[in-house]
Order: C-alpha cells, then sequence, then structure tokens
C-alpha cells in the first residue's frame, strides 16, 4: 500500500485535518528520514526538505493512502512548486513532496514549535480557503492566488483577533449563521463568493434559506497627513476602478493615502509604510481615528483610519507611488480650509477622506495646541 512520508508543517496535526479532511491516527506513526534535513524557504515560513548526510529530519509516516488522501495532499502541495518523489523509509518506501531545484534558497533548520505559534494562527485560514477551491480552481493556479488568500487569511486573523464590543447592537456570533451551501463565484486578486445561509432573526425565529454574495478582500490602512503647524493636509490622487465601472465621468478621485495591510503587519506600521511609498513622507505621531467597515452589505473590506502629524512644505507635493503596482499617484498638499472648501462642493467624494477631514475638524485645535 501507498504510504507519504509528511514533514514540517504537515506534522501538525491542525493543518492535516484541514488538508485530508480528518486525522487517520491509527495509520500515522512518527518516524525520522535519515539523510536529509527540513530547512526553512529564505524569505518565506514554509519549509524544505533536503539532502545532507548524517542528517536526519523527524515527520509523520501515513501509510495505505486512500486516493481521496493522496488527491487532497497533491492538491495542497504540487500547486507550489513541490514534487512527489520515493525514498527508503525502515525498508519500505514511501513518497515525499521535494521541492523543485534550486526554486528557493534554504535559511536555517526549520522548527514545528516556532512555526506553530508565529504562523499556524493565519496558516489554519489560508489552508482552508485553498482546499475549499479544489475542485474548482486547479492546482497550478494556486500559486498566482496565494497572495491573496494570505491576505484575507490574514484579515480573518485581525477580525478574530480584536472583535468590536456588543454593548447595543445583538451579540449572535458568527456561529448562529448557518451556512447551506455555496459557490465560487470569482477570484482573482478578489475573490466572490455566492452563499445560501439563514440566521437568527429579532423576532426570536430562524431566517429562511436566502442567497447573497460577498465581495472578499483584505484589511487596509488608510491615513491622511496633517502638518499642525502650516495647519495644511496632504491628499493623493489617482484613477480608480470604482468611479470608472460606475460609469461616473471624471473617475479620478481625491482620497487619503491607503494600502492593503500586509501580513504579519500591523495596520499602524502599514499606514507609516504606505506613506513612505505613495507621497515619500515620514510621518511623525500617529492618530487613530476609527477602524471600520465601508461597506457591509457586500465587501469584507475593513479600514483602519489614521491622522499622521508630519512637516508639509510646498516641495512635498509631487508624483508618487510603486511602479511594480503600476501605481501613478498625484500628491496635492492644501490648506485645512481649501480642503474643507472641496467637502462642501462636493469634489472629495470618497468617504474616507471626508470622514478623516471631519474628524480632523473636530480635533485640530487639540492637535494644533500639542
Amino acid at each position: 500500500m501507498k504510504q507519504v512520508f509528511l514533514y514540517g508543517t504537515l506534522r501538525h496535526l491542525g493543518l492535516l485535518e484541514i488538508v485530508l479532511g480528518h486525522v487517520p491516527h491509527d495509520r500515522l506513526s512518527a518516524v525520522s528520514l535519515d539523510g536529509y534535513r527540513v530547512a526553512r524557504a529564505e524569505g518565506h515560513d514554509f519549509p524544505l526538505i533536503l539532502e545532507q548526510t548524517g542528517s536526519y529530519c523527524d515527520g509523520l509516516l501515513l501509510s495505505e493512502v486512500t486516493p481521496e488522501e493522496q488527491a487532497r495532499l497533491d492538491y495542497y502541495e504540487l500547486g507550489f512548486g513541490y514534487r512527489l518523489l520515493p525514498v527508503e523509509i525502515a525498508g519500505q518506501e514511501a513518497l515525499v513532496y521535494f521541492p523543485e531545484p534550486d526554486l528557493w534558497q534554504a535559511a536555517e533548520l526549520w522548527n514545528l514549535a516556532e512555526w506553530s505559534a508565529l504562523h499556524w494562527p493565519v496558516t489554519q485560514h489560508s489552508a482552508r480557503e485553498i482546499m475549499g477551491l479544489m475542485g474548482q480552481v486547479a492546482p497550478h493556479e494556486l500559486g498566482r492566488y496565494f497572495g491573496r488568500i494570505r491576505a484575507r487569511a490574514y484579515s480573518t486573523f485581525l477580525a478574530q483577533s480584536n472583535p468590536s464590543p456588543a454593548t447595543l447592537r445583538a451579540a449572535h456570533s458568527i456561529e448562529s449563521v448557518t451556512l447551506h451551501g455555496g459557490r465560487l463565484s470569482h477570484i482573482g486578486y478578489f475573490r466572490t463568493d455566492t452563499l445560501r445561509l439563514s440566521h437568527p432573526r429579532y423576532d426570536g425565529r430562524q431566517s429562511d434559506e436566502m442567497e447573497r454574495e460577498v465581495f472578499l478582500t483584505g484589511d487596509a490602512a488608510l491615513v491622511l497627513p496633517y502638518d499642525p503647524v502650516r495647519d495644511r493636509v496632504l491628499i493623493i490622487e489617482q484613477f480608480r476602478m470604482g468611479p470608472l465601472g460606475r460609469g461616473d465621468p471624471l473617475p479620478w478621485t481625491l482620497e487619503p493615502i491607503a494600502g492593503r495591510v500586509d501580513l504579519g503587519e500591523m495596520p499602524e506600521e502599514a499606514a507609516r509604510r504606505e506613506c513612505v511609498e505613495e507621497a515619500g513622507l515620514i510621518l511623525g505621531q500617529l492618530e487613530p481615528v476609527a477602524s471600520y467597515y465601508p461597506s457591509p452589505g457586500e465587501v469584507s473590506t475593513y479600514f483602519h483610519t489614521f491622522i499622521g502629524l508630519c512637516d508639509l512644505p510646498d516641495s512635498v507635493a509631487g508624483m508618487g507611488g510603486l511602479e511594480s503596482e503600476a501605481e501613478d499617484i498625484k500628491s496635492h498638499v492644501l490648506s485645512f480650509d481649501a480642503a474643507e472648501a472641496l467637502m462642501k462642493t462636493g469634489e472629495i467624494n470618497i468617504g474616507p477622506l471626508l470622514h478623516l477631514l471631519l474628524w480632523l475638524k473636530i480635533e485640530r485645535e487639540r492637535l494644533r495646541a500639542g
């Protein structure tokens, strides 16, 4: 019968359960594979198995592998630059997922306990999304979506790590929503799901089954740079798909600086990084404003918004953005009064910028005195 030697992350039984759909305890045994070591891929958190005389690596031997188990393991591994090759363990042949040659560089020895503490909290969500795509997305296409899958996983981690209070609203948990089924409607840079669900009603009954679509993205950090000495703000301008899709005659918009919160990054760190990337600005004090869903009826996007105190001389205005992300951004430096006038005329028609300017109007005197 076929056997597979599982090393690295697949030694984590929580991950193995997601990948296989169960944990076959009666067919798993702890073994060591001589002549190999497991190292972390340089710049990443995943493991590589490499030949090395005199070394050994610990793993789990899965025996009597069923066709379904093999297919699920293949789906999780083969689309990410691994290949299945035979080795000998205790006189028996077993299959191992080896990395493609020269695809990654090896760093230090990979450590399961360290990975479990640092990376499992997010990996569990990305693994569930990956395995949920089986039968809908070909394995060789998973790699191109993996960055966004990880971003959505990190967004879920952030949501569950710091839930908002429920003192006025109903305290129904996510477990009270019953999913009856669903399908992947689209996957690319974004993902759209069509779900059939029901949920508790305010009259105590359960709702009828309904079909809803949800547009899945990640968390974003937004910051309005403000110079309290000069009483100036920096606003960026760029082309946007939303207004284009609506048919707006002028699809260039005035906005705060914004960008996604990268994996492992705190929103404050993302806000500071985006200011450097989009406008070449180094922020001083960062004033948290609010965190919220801008369009909760349809989109999972969650905004973390800030006012960033900094110097804004005339020379700051200009062009910016990362060429690697095809960004074409123009920065405007203007007085707060001029920005307020643009709110009144409707030229500023982006919700987060309106929100940040209104907050600044309330707190401006304090910030200028500080």
